[in-house]
């Protein structure tokens, strides 16, 4: 692909006002829920978990993910051929013709295409799913016993997830929003901890490193003074925005308009991101109370 000289005014042009996101928090708290802050008429939503009873009267379109070859062939058609993938390898151009062809008449290309935001619903589960298809390779069985190969399988799974991250997060004029379950870990001294939920560390180890924006959802209580605090019987919900954050939940704002918390309005953080709306000052926090 030859070099291309991109000028701040396209790049700030409105068909290049993308981002990348990856939204974790505690099973029930409601990140499915979050697509109804979305315009339906812009976002499709990828579901992996079969899991959008929640947000049923939500009026956009999903499309069911029920193994990770699916998944990856939707990468494929969103992201286009990868150029500096093997022309005969997964992601190259002769695949990418294969996978077009395959759904030529059906009208999904085009669908995707006319789809600005993309929500996918989750990550937790596509870890799965690529766990199940990472088995089935070659790869992992071991070739000096024929016997399954567990570290083979978990390789073949961290490279998978990856690339098919990458390859949506690279995909031209697409805002790409991930979202997966938050774990909580306690500790041998009863000390607390969350880490998102993933199969294979190599995935949960370098998702933030791909992605602009990493925002965890959880419940707070807000005290009088108009701080908050983490409250998990709280109904209160917040996105938390910023890395270092006092409640140690994951973070990362790498467009630095976000404040340490959010409202759990996704079109407005898309909106302060991209610079349509300046963050207002955050409330005071109190982590400890």
């Amino acid at each position: 692909m030859p070099l291309k000289i991109v000028t701040a005014e396209e790049r700030l042009s409105e068909a290049n006002l993308k981002t990348s996101c990856a939204i974790f928090g505690p099973p029930g708290v409601g990140k499915t829920h979050l697509l109804k802050t979305l315009p339906a008429d812009k976002t499709v939503c990828f579901d992996l978990e079969a899991g959008l009873k929640s947000v049923q009267d939500w009026q956009g379109a999903s499309i069911p993910v029920r193994d990770f070859e699916s998944f990856r062939k939707l990468a494929v058609l969103v992201g286009g051929p990868d150029p500096a993938a093997h022309p005969e390898s997964y992601y190259g151009q002769a695949y990418h013709n294969t996978v077009r062809a395959e759904y030529r008449d059906t009208g999904l290309e085009e669908f995707l295409a006319s789809k600005p935001i993309l929500f996918i619903d989750s990550i937790t589960e596509l870890t799965r799913q690529a766990m199940a298809y990472s088995k089935q390779q070659p790869e992992a069985i071991s070739d000096r016993t024929g016997k399954p190969d567990v570290r083979g399988a978990y390789g073949l799974l961290g490279r998978e997830v990856i690339q098919a991250l990458k390859h949506f997060q690279h995909a031209p004029g697409k805002t790409v929003i991930f979202v997966g379950v938050l774990e909580k870990i306690v500790d041998d001294f009863n000390q607390p901890s969350w880490q998102p939920q993933m199969e294979g560390s190599k995935a949960s180890r370098e998702l933030p490193g791909i992605v602009d924006q990493v925002m965890s959802l959880h419940l707070f209580s807000e005290k009088e003074d108009g701080s908050y605090a983490l409250d998990e019987k709280s109904s209160l919900r917040r996105l938390v925005c910023q890395a270092g954050n006092p409640f140690g939940l994951p973070a990362k704002d790498r467009s630095g308009r976000l404040g340490v918390t959010e409202p759990p309005d996704l079109g407005a953080v898309l909106a302060r991101i991209n610079g349509a709306t300046t963050a207002a000052t955050p409330a005071p926090i109190n982590p400890t109370a």
